[in-house]
C-alpha cells in the first residue's frame, strides 16, 4: 500500500547526496553558539530543506490533494518537518479552486480515511513498516508516507516513502527538530555531528 511506486507516480529518490560529499563548511552559515565544536559540517542548508518541503506538498497535493487528508506525525523528531509541509499544503489549498481539509494529529490507533504519515527519517525501514501494518489494520482508503530523509543503508529492506526529501548518506545527523538525546533540536539545517558532539552530549 504506503511506499509502493505501483499505486503512486515515482518520484525518486529525492535530492540525492551522495556518500562523497564533503557539505558546506560551518563558518558559512550561522547556527547556535552553543554547539560549536559539536559539528561536522552542514549537510542541508535550512533554506534547502524549506524549499524541498514546498515542492514535496506540491508532489502530494496533485497526487492526493482531491480528497480529505488526515496527516499523522511520527514524533518527536517528525514535529518541524509536519509543520511546515502542512503548512504549505494548506498554502497550496487556500490557493486553489478546491478545499482540501486537512487535520493532524499524531500517531494514535483509531479509524482514519485518507492518511498521509510524516515522518523524520527512514532508515531500515522496519519501524515504518510495522507502523504501516498497525494502521492497515483500520482499512483507510489510502496510506501515503513522507519522510523528510532516507539513509542508504547496507541493512535496509528496501523500504521506499511515496514521497523523500532528500537521500542521504548513513550518517549520523542532527538539527531541524532531528536530536542527539535531545540536544539539536533548536539547529535550523541539518548538520552531522561529530565524535566530540557525541561524547559532549552522551547519556
Amino acid at each position: 500500500m504506503a511506499g509502493s511506486s505501483e499505486e503512486a507516480p515515482d518520484y525518486g529518490r529525492g535530492v540525492v547526496i551522495t556518500d562523497d560529499w564533503p557539505g558546506y563548511d560551518l563558518n558559512l552559515f550561522t547556527y547556535p553558539q552553543h554547539y560549536y565544536g559539536d559539528l561536522e559540517y552542514v549537510l542541508i542548508p535550512h533554506g534547502i530543506v524549506v524549499d524541498r518541503t514546498e515542492r514535496l506538498a506540491q508532489d502530494i497535493m496533485k497526487d492526493i490533494g482531491n480528497c480529505d487528508i488526515m496527516v499523522l506525525c511520527v514524533l518527536k523528531g517528525g514535529y518541524k518537518f509536519c509543520a511546515d509541509l502542512v503548512e504549505h499544503l494548506k498554502n497550496i489549498s487556500r490557493n486553489s479552486d478546491q478545499f482540501v481539509s486537512l487535520k493532524v494529529d499524531f500517531i494514535r490507533l483509531k479509524s482514519y480515511k485518507n492518511v498521509l504519515i510524516v515522518e523524520d527519517v527512514v532508515g531500515t525501514g522496519r519501524t515504518m513498516k510495522a507502523l504501516l501494518s498497525s494502521i492497515e489494520k483500520y482499512k483507510p482508503n489510502m496510506i501515503k508516507v513522507a519522510s523528510l530523509l532516507v539513509k542508504r543503508r547496507p541493512r535496509s529492506d528496501g523500504f521506499r516513502p511515496d514521497y523523500v526529501g532528500f537521500e542521504i548518506p548513513d550518517r549520523f545527523v542532527v538539527g531541524y527538530a532531528l536530536d542527539y538525546n535531545e540536544y539539536f533540536r533548536d539547529l535550523n539545517h541539518i548538520c552531522v555531528i561529530n565524535e566530540h558532539g557525541k561524547e559532549k552530549y552522551r547519556v
